[in-house]
């Protein structure tokens, strides 16, 4: 929602100072609370709400401001199948009038389709009918946009039309009487308006499913405040609705074998989530905890709550000046760039979905400011979801094994993703990941569109028993609606080529032995490590704000000198034995080509190739892989937080006896190779053994 736009131009406001007064109609059923029933209005330090909220950065205050709001939405309603169904199984004529319209509206639509597939018109109609179904969730009411937002993350239940339409439902619905609006808040917060509010905008700046949203300043200390109001009337109607969808799911669960997911824990879960937002101080809660996780970097804003003057009902929080992510005309006029503020979402995004877990999950461009001091802000917490911490590094693993083109492991990777039962067979799904990555992965991974990769996977996940979590259809939809945000600015743009920089990041540095794992897989492949993909990884982690140079390679190099980590030394010292020979023959072929001709001639027996009996070839990939690791270096080196330091723990380990045995391991694999390429000088054979027995 997009609540606190500062595109709202013309909006006025009652000036309660000046002595004007609201003339409020109260709504049926909607009775004032006595003054008093949180704290009485008076003087800054008294105890008033103002007095309060001003000095909320003092903790104990915040936290009994919290807990009052939390008294006043004690009795928030909890969604609970049992419940609706004892309340609205008794009143059969309400839950057949609304029955009948919403049979008639769908059942148009299912029509339509039935007609389609009989005339075999049904996939050249599928957009068509996509926009159709789009018109009918708006008009059959909150529940239903609610419904249809949440369909537009599942590619497991839609297909792409669908999927594409339906993310285009807004939840600009009709508002709802001021008069009713104000009168709820005095009901909520036990006061007289003008006793919170020296000034409040007369009809609302911002419109949605569940509420609307008033600027107001609070009285005492002057902050200007966004208000949202929950619209009246709203437990009601999506009870009804949610009793009825639920009924139909019995019925789908029992007789659509065509769906093989479990449409009655699908309703039940995003019913739980609706019913979250209707709670006003569980929101609040919400995006304390988003500040607190993703608002220390210095481009992402979350308005402050201020509980004194929250309830179940009503939400009252800082007001923040801004534009809609999606307005770029309005964004490039204050000097901003709209890919600046993507490229930022994206990585808050990644951070939600990898780090933490915890993440927005409303990501439609509404709920995404530009400020003017070129921040991001991020609005409206009341659905949020989160990431099981075993998918997290899953989903990193998963990312590799797609750049290794590895579809087996790729399959494998969707039971710890708990996208499939552990007892469904994946090899039937490897040769569709194969047919669509062969041909999406002929571009590097940053020049993949991301668009079309989601919706390329969507249609595998489609054609097969998948069940997405609601976690990672959420974060796709996210990512996809940055870039298209995005797209709008620059047609070049690649998400994933801005996400690469972060998961480069993730993998040089992260602990975690899944992920540590997975770098490793990266780096080596039959025996031999891949310095190419290293220096990739440090290129792209070094974009990446967070990257530590001295956090780089720290898991593996734990492992290596760790007493599991026996197999990974082997594959390091034969690298290091290579390495070392290219540093020391690297050195050589240098001497002998910056020395004088007179001085070449004397090398040994004046060898054609120089001071070395090496085909051009070998000589080549011996310079380009010394020259590679020296460019690593300078890399690491290089970095802003780069310390020598780090180097100390491998110096104490190689003092150790391990260490000392792994260092004259090495040492003795160069001897030998350099022994043998002496040998081979002297006389002059050919060929160079590739590897020695260390």
């Amino acid at each position: 929602m997009a609540a606190m736009n500062l595109v709202s131009a013309g909006v006025h406001s009652f000036n309660l100072k000046a002595g004007k007064r609201f003339s409020i109609s109260k709504p049926k059923g909607c009775k004032l609370g006595p003054r008093a029933a949180l704290v009485e209005a008076g003087p800054r330090g008294d105890g008033s709400p103002a007095a309060l909220q001003v000095s909320r950065g003092d903790l104990a205050a915040d936290l009994q401001a919290e807990a009052r709001a939390m008294a006043r939405a004690a009795n928030a309603s909890v969604y609970s199948p049992e419940l609706l169904a004892n309340k609205y199984g008794s009143r059969p004529v309400q839950a057949a009038k609304r029955t009948l319209e919403i049979l008639v509206a769908l059942g148009s639509f299912a029509l339509q389709l039935l007609v389609d597939q009989r005339n075999g018109t049904l996939d050249r109609n599928k957009r068509k009918r996509a926009i159709e179904l789009r018109g009918i969730f708006t008009r059959l009411g909150p529940t239903f946009v609610k419904l249809g937002q949440g369909l537009s993350t599942r590619p497991d239940l839609c297909p792409p039309e669908y999927l594409e339409e339906l993310a285009e439902l807004q939840d600009a619905l009709p508002t709802f009487p001021d008069a009713d609006a104000f009168s709820c808040i005095e009901t909520e917060l036990g006061m007289p308006i003008e006793s919170l509010f020296s000034s409040i905008s007369p009809s609302p700046i911002a419109a949605a499913s569940l509420g609307q949203v008033y600027k107001a300043q609070l009285k005492y200390s002057g902050q200007t405040v966004a208000v949202k109001v929950q619209r009246p009337g709203i437990e009601e109607a999506i009870g009804l609705d949610f009793y009825l969808i639920r009924g139909l799911g019995f019925f789908i669960n029992k007789y659509v074998d065509i769906i093989t997911t479990d449409v009655i824990a699908l309703i039940d879960e995003f019913a739980r989530r609706v019913y979250q937002e209707l709670n006003y101080v569980q929101e609040g809660q919400n995006a304390r905890k988003f500040k607190k996780l993703y608002a220390d970097k210095e481009d992402i804003l979350v308005p402050d709550i201020y509980w004194n003057y929250t309830s179940g009902k009503v939400l009252t929080m800082e007001w923040v000046n801004g534009v809609k992510l999606n307005q770029q005309a309005a964004i490039e006029s204050q000097g901003l760039k709209v890919l600046d503020l993507v490229t930022t979402g994206i990585q808050c995004s990644l951070r939600q979905l990898l780090e933490y877990g915890y993440f927005h999950a409303d990501p439609h461009p509404g709920n995404l400011l530009a400020t003017p001091e070129g921040k991001l802000a991020f609005l409206d917490f009341g659905m949020m979801s989160e990431t099981p911490e075993d998918a997290r590094s899953a989903i990193v693993g998963h990312v590799v094994h797609m750049v290794n083109r590895d579809y087996e492991a790729m399959a494998r990777d969707y039971y710890a993703l708990d996208f499939l039962s552990t007892d469904v067979d994946v090899s039937p799904i490897v040769p569709a990941l194969r047919d669509f990555f062969d041909d999406a992965l002929n571009y590097t991974v940053s020049e993949l569109n991301f668009k079309t990769l989601v919706d390329g996977l969507g249609n595998v996940l489609y054609q097969y028993p998948f069940n997405v979590p609601a976690y990672y259809a959420l974060i796709l939809r996210s990512l996809t609606v940055l870039e298209g945000l995005a797209l709008y600015a620059d047609p070049n743009f690649k998400v994933l080529a801005a996400s690469y920089p972060y998961f480069a990041k993730r993998l040089l540095t992260d602990p975690n032995p899944y992920l540590r794992d997975a770098l490793i897989e990266l780096l080596f492949k039959d025996g031999r490590f891949r310095w190419n993909r290293l220096e990739d990884l440090l290129i792209e982690g070094r974009k990446d704000r967070d990257f530590s140079a001295k956090d780089a390679l720290q898991p593996v190099l734990k492992l290596l000198l760790g007493p599991d980590g026996e197999e990974l030394r082997n594959l390091t010292i034969k690298e290091a034995v290579r390495v070392t020979e290219a540093i020391i023959l690297g050195s050589v072929a240098d001497t002998y080509n910056s020395a004088p001709s007179f001085i070449q001639t004397l090398m040994i027996n004046g060898n054609g190739n120089g001071a070395l009996t090496m085909s051009t070839a070998d000589l080549e990939a011996t310079m380009e892989l010394r020259n590679q690791v020296f460019r690593i270096w300078g890399l690491l080196s290089s970095s802003e937080n780069f310390d020598p330091a780090l180097l100390q723990p491998i110096l104490q380990v190689l003092q150790q006896p391990e260490g000392r045995s792994l260092g004259g391991r090495v040492v003795g694999g160069v001897t030998q190779r350099l022994a043998a390429r002496l040998l081979q000088q002297l006389l002059r054979i050919p060929t160079v053994p590739t590897s020695s027995s260390l």
